[in-house]
């Protein structure tokens, strides 16, 4: 009974939110170019499917082609900065100093490299994802016991040994964890990217809608970003619970 009202939470609590949403649009006569109803919404969206469909998909394709980069550059150089207590300590400053950059900012450097299109929209959602998979891959790393290292090395294990069969096992649940974070902040990258230089996309889709003061099809565009959003959230969390539940349950053990 408890699990059946755990996964039917988000769906109640959904829908509560968008009933209150339309009973306070109804109540207050709230006028649709302010906030437009759920209703309104949904509306706009079956009436401009088509075009929430074409953008929609270009969306996805340039966020999981950013996504796949900083996968792969993440990962990669996650190993590296956790291989090294001196390279972690140079590069991690470095890191650090270069995600605080606004993304909005580096569009226009992009636009003027590549011009107007889907890369720009890659590279950001590319640039703004790979951090955080950086970050855990490398704590996960930096996690090893001093203790458990020297125990190792005694044994006669190397230091590439020592990464191989416990470093990398022990940061994949700080992996797959970031995935989750990293996808999401992949779909703002290519928004943002697409709003300010780009011919296709949810995001340019809402700008050209908002000049037209098309205020039901900006928050339809929103609510299919939202639903892309969502969705790819879900699939990296089951992707983490398949991948990585042995580290749950361990836990779970711990705790009882």
């Amino acid at each position: 009974m408890t699990l059946t009202i755990d996964r039917l939470a988000p769906w109640i609590f959904t829908l509560g939110l968008f009933a209150i949403w339309e009973a306070a649009c109804r109540l207050f006569n709230i006028d649709q170019f302010i906030l437009p109803a759920p209703s309104v919404i949904v509306e706009a969206m079956v009436r401009y499917y088509k075009p929430l469909l074409r953008n929609g998909f270009v969306t996805l394709w340039t966020t999981l082609a950013g996504f796949g980069l900083a996968v792969s550059f993440g990962l990669a150089l996650g190993l590296l900065v956790g291989w090294s207590r001196t390279i972690y300590r140079g590069l991690y400053p470095v890191m650090i100093g270069f995600n605080s950059i606004p993304k909005v900012a580096v569009v226009p450097i992009l636009v003027v490299w590549f011009g107007i299109g889907e890369v720009p929209a890659i590279i950001t959602a590319f640039l703004i994802s790979f951090f955080p998979i950086v970050v855990n891959v490398a704590t996960g790393l930096a996690t090893i016991e001093p203790e458990m290292e020297d125990v190792l090395r005694a044994l006669g294990a190397n230091k590439l040994d020592i990464m191989l069969k416990v470093g990398i096992p022990r940061a994949m649940p700080y992996f797959f964890g970031s995935l989750k974070i990293a996808i999401t902040l992949a779909f703002v990258g290519s928004v943002v990217s697409e709003t300010i230089a780009s011919n296709a996309g949810l995001g340019f889709l809402m700008t050209q809608a908002g000049s037209n003061f098309q205020m039901p099809l900006v928050f339809a565009g929103l609510m299919a970003l939202a639903i892309e959003g969502i969705a790819m959230y879900a699939v990296f969390a089951a992707l983490e619970r398949r991948m990585t539940g042995w580290a749950v349950r361990s836990s779970q053990s711990a705790a009882g």
